[in-house]
């Protein structure tokens, strides 16, 4: 179905029961805890919103986050298609805070790049919630807010990415 600029987006579709069928994988680095607790607490809070079940994947920071992604592939845990798949989408969760070197650009490229080149080579619905800002007080007004926060607003993605693939997928049927 292809939605008019004009009516609002939905995001995500609830079966009868009021809940959003599907099931999520949060993948959290947590190099910067504080920022990462903030940003987890949004995407759950967003998340249980829709009723969606979630399980949670730490890794020690943002370059490893699309390691576990393809690692997770290769499993046959995801995309939600595959035979013995847990997930239907996958909400990514880290920071990277700019410092005095090229590092900071290095993680950033190769977090993101690799992030979404396996999201897009596998049809995985990925909602993108690593942060990359200046300062460690960007980092915490981004992530704060709960369910108006930046973990939220990728756990949103995801979900009504999610709910596009299953359109895309039912005009198969």
């Amino acid at each position: 179905m292809i939605i008019k600029p004009d009516k609002p987006v939905r995001t995500a579709r609830k079966a009868s029961g009021g809940a959003m069928q599907a099931r999520v994988l949060i993948i959290e680095g947590r190099f910067y805890e504080e920022i990462a607790d903030e940003l987890v607490g949004g995407a759950v809070a967003a998340l249980e919103a829709d009723g969606v079940q979630h399980d949670r994947i730490t890794v020690p920071g943002a370059l490893e986050i699309p390691q576990v992604l393809t690692q997770a592939v290769s499993a046959g845990l995801i995309p939600g298609r595959s035979a013995g798949a847990k997930w239907d989408g996958v909400v990514a969760l880290g920071c990277v805070i700019r410092g005095e070197t090229s590092h900071y650009d290095i993680v950033c490229n190769n977090a993101n790049h690799w992030l979404m080149h396996v999201a897009t080579e596998h049809a995985i619905p990925v909602g993108n919630g690593i942060l990359t800002v200046d300062t460690e007080a960007q980092a915490l007004a981004r992530a704060r807010g709960g369910i108006n926060g930046k973990g939220a607003d990728a756990a949103r993605a995801c979900l009504r990415l999610i709910e596009l693939q299953r359109e895309f997928e039912g005009q198969n049927a």
